[in-house]
């Protein structure tokens, strides 16, 4: 597949989707991508298995918090200059570029990336959805180094970072984010061909691309388009509401707050709350108590359009329908739970998979 003008807006749209709320706006990054595919040509989307065993992928992404990013506008350059320096450090030109999640603007960021310098993308994440901290990707279970890091911001700043964990590679990043005014650009997790096959979440973004493209036909065929990307993930509809509070604060370098939601329709009567740390991580119904944690995907999602609505994004009044769908079974596992499960982010309660929790409830 190629990555055009003429899709870009459904890769951008499936990508947020699939972002949890996080990821970065997705309006940032696909006029980005726009403006890259206008000048270079489009982008080829390669299949991960095509990719040769010793071929070296450079994942680009933004790193920061998202809230800062509607405001500290991208100069353009900064996703360039941290993969070229790290290309550069390591000696070796990149075969490829990929995510590092499926997030909005952090699956559109690697397509300008990729028409600049004309790489294809593969197809492929390093999380299948998006979540806030560096070492939360399948490849730090899979032992590939997050570092060496590089970093670089709008003013032309750069450096490179090497750490002894992908933890200590969080802490570190985190704090020159903040030291760069909340967002920068990062080049990240090197990795070859064999590693994206065994390590990453394999063709992700053309399930991005079906996602979006369901829901701008439904919408051009009077359908539900809510109902729609259900279909495309097994997913399930979680609550439908109107947002009536929403305390969000930039924290150390995440956006970090909750919303809460009175019901409509069929809801009515009920209220729902969403915890979110640049992602939302837990989804609790005032009768049925939580209804999704992480590392399972919740997602916000206009109730009109079916757009999805970031975590950036989300206001007073908005009425909104809550979707929730399965993560990749490699989270599952007690690894992937000790990463990225409810413990991590100090939740008192044990992950159960969005299929238990969907299950009626017997006395």
């Amino acid at each position: 597949m190629k990555i055009t003008t003429d899709n870009i807006d459904d890769f951008a749209t499936g990508a947020t989707v699939l972002g949890t709320g996080g990821g970065g706006d997705p309006y940032i990054g696909k006029l980005m991508a726009q403006q890259a595919i206008e000048e270079h040509g489009p982008v080829d989307l390669i299949d991960p298995r095509d990719v040769p065993d010793d071929a070296l992928v450079i994942p680009s992404a933004m790193l920061g918090a998202p809230t800062v990013m509607v405001e500290k506008m991208p100069k353009g350059t900064e996703a360039l200059s941290a993969f070229e320096a790290l290309e550069t450090h390591l000696g070796q030109e990149a075969y490829a570029t990929m995510s590092i999640e499926a997030g909005g603007l952090n699956s559109t960021v690697p397509i300008a990336v990729a028409a600049a310098l004309g790489l294809p993308l593969v197809d492929a994440d390093g999380m299948g959805r998006a979540f806030p901290e560096v070492q939360m990707v399948t490849l730090t279970m899979g032992g590939v180094s997050a570092t060496p890091m590089s970093i670089a911001d709008e003013k032309g700043n750069s450096l490179l970072v090497n750490t002894v964990s992908n933890e200590y590679a969080e802490a570190f990043a985190r704090v020159t984010s903040i030291e760069m005014g909340g967002a920068c650009m990062i080049g990240t997790y090197a990795l070859s061909g064999s590693e994206v096959r065994e390590h990453a979440i394999l063709d992700s973004m053309s399930l991005a691309h079906d996602i979006g493209e369901s829901i701008r036909t439904a919408k051009h065929r009077s359908q539900d388009p809510v109902e729609a990307v259900l279909d495309l993930t097994d997913g399930y509809e979680l609550f439908a509401g109107k947002i009536t509070d929403v305390e969000r604060r930039t924290e150390g370098g995440f956006a970090v707050g909750e919303a809460t939601l009175d019901g409509i329709d069929d809801c009515e009567g009920r209220t729902f709350t969403l915890d979110f740390q640049n992602e939302n991580l837990v989804a609790r119904d005032s009768e049925r108590g939580v209804v999704a944690s992480t590392p399972d995907l919740i997602t916000v999602l206009d109730a009109e359009t079916g757009d999805p609505v970031t975590t950036e994004r989300l206001a007073y009044g908005h009425r909104v329908r809550v979707i929730g769908m399965p993560c990749s079974p490699k989270w599952r596992t007690d690894e992937g739970l000790d990463l990225v499960g409810p413990g991590y982010f100090d939740y008192s309660i044990d992950y159960e998979p969005i299929e238990t929790l969907q299950q009626p409830k017997h006395d």
